[in-house]
């Protein structure tokens, strides 16, 4: 089963100043959504603390973008197991191991 992986960053949490630089992101809330070559879908979302930057190597707030953004997610998250999760959800949809049936005629609830 092919999937195909896209991130969505929902916020970022920030503090205003820290070791002489200005908003500095300590939190992410993101989305991680596996679209199979049916269009299947499932969608897992967290928010992950990041580290304090370097002062050295820091992005200013305005300069962040997705690839960095979820580059530093993708170093700290465990991906492989995440996008197994997904698969197996996914995998879940399309061949579901348990449903909700409606009562039997004459049920009392």
């Amino acid at each position: 089963m092919a999937i195909t992986y896209t991130w969505t960053i929902s916020a970022l949490d920030c503090k205003v100043s820290e070791e002489g630089m200005s908003d500095v992101v300590q939190t992410v809330h993101w989305r991680y959504r596996g679209t199979d070559e049916n269009g299947v879908t499932y969608e897992t979302y967290s928010s992950t603390p990041v580290p304090t930057p370097n002062p050295e190597a820091f992005i200013p707030y305005p300069d962040l973008d997705l690839d960095t953004v979820t580059g530093w997610l993708e170093s700290i998250l465990d991906m492989e197991e995440i996008q197994a999760n997904i698969a197996t959800q996914i995998d879940l949809i399309i061949n579901p191991v348990m449903v909700t049936l409606p009562l039997p005629t004459g049920s009392v609830v």
